[in-house]
C-alpha cells in the first residue's frame, strides 16, 4: 500500500455567517440609537410633578347590606336611603368605575333590596351586584 506524500489540507474556520451576523448587529445597533436621538429632539415640555394627576387605585367594591327588618347598612353604620344615594354619588365622582355590592337577608321584604338597586342607579352606578350564596347539595 502506497503512502501519500501530498501533505494533508490544515481544516479551515468559515468564518462567513458569523461576519454576516456581526454586520447585521452593527446595522440594526446604528438604526436603533438614530431613533432614540429623533425622539429627544422632539420639543415638547414635560409637565412637573405638581402638575400631574395623582395615580388612584381601583377602589373597593361597596356592599350595601339589607338586614330582615330593612335596616340599610354602609360600612357598618345605618344609613337612610338619602344618604345612602349622596354617598354613592360621592362614591362614583371619586371612582367612574365603582362597584356595589347589595346583600339582603334571605327574610327580607326584597322591594327594599330593590329600593336600594334603585338608589344606586339614580347615583349613576352602572356595575351593579347583588349577592347570593349557593346552596350546598343536602342542605335546606
Amino acid at each position: 500500500m502506497p503512502l501519500r506524500n501530498e501533505p494533508l489540507e490544515e481544516p479551515q474556520l468559515n468564518l462567513t455567517a458569523m461576519v454576516d451576523v456581526v454586520l447585521q448587529l452593527v446595522i440594526f445597533f446604528m438604526v436603533g440609537t438614530q431613533f432614540v436621538d429623533t425622539e429627544r429632539k422632539v420639543d415638547i415640555t414635560l409637565p412637573l410633578v405638581s402638575q400631574a394627576a395623582p395615580l388612584t387605585e381601583t377602589p373597593d367594591e361597596i356592599v350595601v347590606n339589607v338586614a330582615r327588618d330593612g335596616e340599610i347598612t354602609l360600612s357598618g353604620a345605618v344609613v337612610t336611603l338619602e344618604n345612602l344615594r349622596e354617598r354613592l354619588q360621592e362614591a362614583k365622582r371619586l371612582y367612574a368605575d365603582q362597584a356595589v355590592v347589595i346583600r339582603g337577608d334571605m327574610d327580607c321584604i326584597y322591594q327594599q333590596v330593590m329600593t336600594v338597586v334603585d338608589v344606586c342607579k339614580q347615583a349613576g352606578i352602572d356595575k351593579l351586584q347583588v349577592a347570593t350564596r349557593v346552596q350546598s347539595p343536602g342542605a335546606k
